[in-house]
Parts: C-alpha cells; sequence; structure tokens
C-alpha cells in the first residue's frame, strides 16, 4: 500500500511565538516519513521560504498535527505510485461550494493513492491564521515555481500583486492547469491593478473574460440549472467514449448536486467537451432529467483545451463546473477529477481502468452556501483539516 507523508511549514509572519508542531498516533502506521532535513529540501526546492520556525513529517492516514501561525503550507509527500516526481500545487479559495473540503481530499487521494506531492494553499486571515475565503491572502504560491500542475477552486479572489505574481508567471510558462467549479471566475481584480485583465469580468480585446475564458475556457455567465433544486448528471459526449480521461466512469455514473453552469457555445480554441450536463429535477442521484430546452442541447460540464504562454508554449487545461463538496462524495465524479489531473501532467497511459478515488480518512462533505461572517470565525487552521 502506498503511503503519503505529510509537512507543514510555520512562518513568522503573524508575530506569534514559534511553537512546535505536535503529532500524535491514532493507530498503526504505513510507510516512511520524512525526515526533517528533506522537507526543508522539498520546501527550499518548491520555493517556499523557510523562516523561523518548525518542520513536522509523519503520515497522513493515522495521525494529527497542530501547527500555529498565518501562513501555514501543508506539503503531502507522495512515496509511490505513477505520480511520484510530480508535484502538485492546490489552491483553494472559493466561498460557497466548500472548496476547502475538496482540496483537501483530492490532495489526499493524489498523494496516498497515487504518489503525487502535493502542496496545498487556502485563503488565510493573517489576523488568525484560519481559514476565510472572504479574505484574499493565500499563502505559500512560490510553490507554484516548481508545480508541475495547479489545481485551482477560487472565486472572485482579489489577491495582493505580490501573489497574482506567482500565478501570472506560472501561467506565462504555459504550465498545465484544472479548474473545478467557480475557477471560471477565479478573479475579481479591480481595475487600475496591475493584474485587472485576469478578472473574471475584464473585456479588453486582448484578454476578454479574463483568466477563466482565456485559459480554462469561460467565465461565469450564469446558473443554466435551478441553483439548490436541480442537480447534474454527466452524460459522455459523443465521440468522447474512450477519451482517457473516462476510463473507468460510464455514462450517466458522473452526478453532482450543484446545478450546471451556462458556457456560450460552441467553447472557445481547441477546447473539446468530454462531458455534458443533463440537468436533474431534483437533487437524488436517481431523478430524471427536466424536460425541454434545458437540455437541449445539453452545456458541457468537463472540457479539455490548451492555452498559450508567452513563449508559445501549449499547456494542457482540463476544466469541470463540478467540484463542490458534495459532488466530490460521488465516486464517479472523483473519478473524473483525479484523471483530469492524470491527464494534464501527462500521465494519460498510467491512468488505470479504474482509478483508486476511495476516500483517504474521513470526508463529510458540508451542505453548500454562503456563510456568514460570523461563521468563519474562529475557524480553522490548514493543519485541523489533516487531523
Amino acid at each position: 500500500m502506498s503511503a503519503a507523508s505529510v509537512i507543514c511549514q510555520r512562518g513568522e509572519s503573524s508575530g506569534i511565538p514559534s511553537f512546535p508542531c505536535h503529532r500524535r498516533s491514532q493507530g498503526p502506521m504505513i510507510g516512511s516519513a520524512v525526515s526533517p532535513r528533506e522537507s526543508r529540501g522539498l520546501l527550499r526546492r518548491w520555493g517556499v521560504p523557510i523562516r523561523r520556525g518548525f518542520i513536522l513529517a509523519g503520515v497522513l492516514t493515522f495521525w494529527a498535527i497542530s501547527v500555529w501561525g498565518a501562513d501555514d503550507v501543508i506539503v503531502l509527500k507522495g512515496t509511490s505510485g505513477p505520480g511520484q516526481g510530480k508535484h502538485i500545487v492546490l489552491i483553494s479559495g472559493d466561498q460557497e461550494y466548500r472548496s476547502e473540503e475538496t482540496i483537501t481530499q483530492l490532495a489526499k487521494i493524489l498523494s496516498h493513492h497515487h504518489g503525487f506531492t502535493c502542496t496545498v494553499l487556502y485563503t488565510v486571515d493573517p489576523q488568525t491564521g484560519t481559514i476565510n475565503p472572504n479574505i484574499g491572502n493565500i499563502p505559500g504560491l512560490q510553490a507554484l515555481e516548481n508545480a508541475d500542475l495547479m489545481v485551482i477552486f477560487t472565486r472572485f479572489l482579489n489577491l495582493p500583486d505580490e501573489q497574482m505574481q506567482h500565478i501570472v508567471d506560472y501561467l506565462s510558462r504555459g504550465k498545465p492547469v484544472v479548474g473545478l467549479r467557480t475557477a471560471t471566475h477565479a478573479f475579481n481584480i479591480p481595475k487600475g491593478r496591475k493584474y485587472h485583465k485576469y478578472s473574471w469580468n475584464y473585456n479588453g480585446e486582448d484578454y476578454a473574460g479574463g483568466f477563466g475564458r482565456q485559459v480554462l475556457g469561460e467565465t461565469w455567465v450564469a446558473h443554466h440549472g435551478a441553483h439548490g433544486k436541480e442537480g447534474t448528471r454527466g452524460r459522455i459526449a459523443p465521440g468522447q467514449e474512450k477519451h482517457p480521461i473516462l476510463r473507468g466512469i460510464a455514462d450517466g455514473e458522473i452526478f453532482g448536486l450543484t446545478d450546471v453552469y451556462t458556457v456560450r457555445l460552441p467553447l472557445p480554441g481547441d477546447s473539446i467537451p468530454i462531458v455534458l450536463g443533463e440537468v436533474t429535477a431534483t437533487l437524488q442521484p436517481d431523478s430524471p432529467p427536466v424536460p425541454g430546452k434545458k437540455n437541449d442541447p445539453m452545456m458541457p460540464i468537463a472540457w479539455v483545451k490548451t492555452y498559450r504562454g508567452e513563449k508559445g508554449t501549449a499547456g494542457r487545461v482540463f476544466t469541470t463546473t463540478l467540484g463542490a463538496s458534495q459532488d466530490f462524495a460521488h465516486e464517479a465524479t472523483r473519478r473524473l477529477i483525479v484523471n483530469g489531473c492524470f491527464w494534464a501532467v501527462g500521465l494519460e497511459e498510467k491512468i488505470p481502468p479504474k482509478t483508486d478515488v476511495t476516500v483517504v480518512g474521513t470526508f463529510t462533505p458540508s451542505p453548500f452556501r454562503f456563510k456568514s461572517p460570523k461563521e468563519w470565525q474562529p475557524g480553522i487552521k490548514p493543519a485541523d483539516l489533516f487531523r
């Protein structure tokens, strides 16, 4: 059985005194943990600054950790599997669909079952060190400097220029991207700011539709299904039955409680829809489709494409408008997203007949909704999600 090791870095920007990370065993340990020296080496290699603090190494499945500080960076080091040697940076930051739950479980699956090393980043309140997607602050984006894949699930974020710079530099190199649900409208950067053109509503001819349209293939348009009332069933697009991302997935097996998003047809450039979204009458997986125009034509809910970096390098992109943690509770939906990560980094030949997407540890998705500001307090720290 493969295993993953966890590294947590505590930065010093919060001004909180340094405390050691703690580990307490909760059962038999699987695999071997990386040493502190190896941990520091990984963080330095990925451009994450190591300041005053402590490094913890332990095994993912049966352990708990506690860290202090405003800029926690979680690293899951894959130890065996087809993804060994590949580094994925996963970025959470949406306010409605519990991206912090989806991204955490996705990282665990990719690392524990498939050997990818995953850096997991969150929107963090610098005053408390807790997760709060209403605050535009994602510590650790330096890790993109040495990433093989960026998985992004953010919504309308207004990040500081120095943080956006890491994302822009990554894109300029034409590196692979996987976008989930609200990543089509990942950024909301005001006019006059350096990186306004990456905003979802940018209308300049040079980068119309911002990051969402130019890189992922679409920006925010509208809800196509009735939000919170009609679900999404995935239907394999005609002619895409043998696409490697769909390996091990039957037609109609993909499901999500979130509604289908509107996209403009045809999708731009070399976009290829691989899954279409059948709007269902209810939020139950066995619900019948709604009659009428909502399913004629069906909107794409998963597609592949490429984009070009500044030097002309073509980067692979997999986009799905599914991704809420309640969507991720469905096995076929998890398999779609995990297979999409394999494909994006060029490992489509390594996608098995039925990719292992067994939940790692405990996964209890929260209903999607907007939380009030008070509900994000006192909040949880990134490391709390790996207990």
